[in-house]
């Protein structure tokens, strides 16, 4: 089902949660909604299921309007992050709950339903555990089983707002896997909501970045990685390094060194900040370029295959972060307290929108 949200707007009080939002999800697609706490993405997940009401804007799905449609009747599955499951019912009654709720002119007969649940159990790699209860499961056993709930009443839409957010790392990699698998496989348009960058990178078609109720941009995990659209995306993806100075003829002057930034700003005479990821700062043992930092090594830690260097600049005092294989780092023989040379081999620049030539 495709899904068209046309100029969206909610507000909490004088709180504007969500300001004009304006996207399209199309059939069969897996999308997350990405974004720090507050930044309106469950809010946006709970007006398309039909949870919350837009005060402004509409939603609509294949075509018709839903702005006013019943959550009832929206078709939509949703996974919380806390499970939901009914304590008192065994897994196979959770799962089948959904069915036996229906009208009973909609409602599958008692075998018709047994069968389904069986089948969806099998798909989730439950079935041993049909009889147990919740409180018996462990984290990652009860995400699967809302899951299957969710997926009983064949919706047109899954919607899963965090869930993954109360498991373990481990735990959390392998069910966002086993759900990227799952929806290959049964094509429902998703949406899911994280605040896990790695997540969403991993398991989404695209992403959609959100923040203070906007949207900042929408693309796929390789267009937002590599071509973040404003300085909030690129800090928000993953670890940066902040060098202030001045964008002086397409490079960046920090008083010590001058460094070429990675797009073409040649007009440009302004303050600024260039952002460097730290697999992108090279480091040496001997001032090979002239345009180089100097950083004393204040700390080393290895991570599998990556080894992390934490820096401190001389002239600023400012640390820095790098990493490296675990091959590069044998081969430069780095020593915590010693003096290296430090060059950023890709700068990132944002000019402000409103900036003026």
């Amino acid at each position: 089902m495709m899904i068209e949200i046309q100029h969206l707007s909610k507000y909490y009080g004088s709180f504007h949660v969500l300001q004009d939002i304006n996207l399209t999800i199309q059939e069969g697609e897996l999308v997350a909604l990405l974004g720090p706490s507050g930044s309106g993405k469950t809010t946006l997940l709970r007006v398309i299921a039909g949870l919350e009401i837009a005060d402004e804007g509409i939603v609509v799905c294949n075509g018709e309007d839903l702005t006013h449609v019943h959550v009832q009747d929206r078709q939509v599955g949703f996974v919380f992050q806390h499970y939901a499951l009914f304590k008192h019912m065994t897994v196979f009654e959770n799962v089948a709950f959904g069915l036996k709720a229906r009208k009973k002119k909609w409602r599958p007969s008692p075998v018709e339903i047994k069968e389904k649940v069986q089948t969806l159990l099998e798909l989730v790699k439950m079935q041993e555990f049909s009889s147990r209860y919740p409180s018996q499961l462990s984290g990652g056993q009860r995400q699967r089983i809302a899951l299957a709930r969710a997926l009983a009443v064949e919706p047109k839409i899954l919607l899963l707002d965090e869930p993954f957010g109360a498991l373990d790392a481990k735990v959390r990699k392998e069910l966002r896997r086993w759900l990227r698998r799952l929806h290959d496989e049964f094509k429902i348009t998703s949406i899911f909501v994280t605040h896990d960058q790695e997540e969403a990178l991993d398991v989404a078609d695209r992403i959609v970045i959100m923040n203070q109720g906007k949207i900042e941009q929408i693309g796929t995990p390789q267009d937002i990685y590599e071509q973040p659209a404003s300085s909030f995306v690129y800090d928000f993806l993953g670890n940066v390094n902040l060098f202030h100075g001045r964008l002086r003829e397409g490079k960046l002057d920090i008083g010590a060194a001058q460094f070429s930034v990675a797009d073409d700003h040649h007009p440009f005479d302004i303050e600024t900040v260039g952002y460097v990821r730290p697999h992108h700062l090279m480091i040496s043992r001997q001032k090979t370029e002239q345009d180089t930092i100097t950083a004393r090594i204040s700390h080393l830690h290895t991570v599998g295959p990556i080894v992390h260097v934490e820096l401190k600049r001389e002239e600023t005092q400012e640390y820095l972060e790098a990493q490296m294989s675990v091959e590069q780092f044998h081969a430069l023989q780095l020593r915590i307290g010693e003096t290296v040379y430090v060059s950023p081999q890709q700068v990132k620049v944002f000019i402000p929108s409103d900036f003026v030539i």
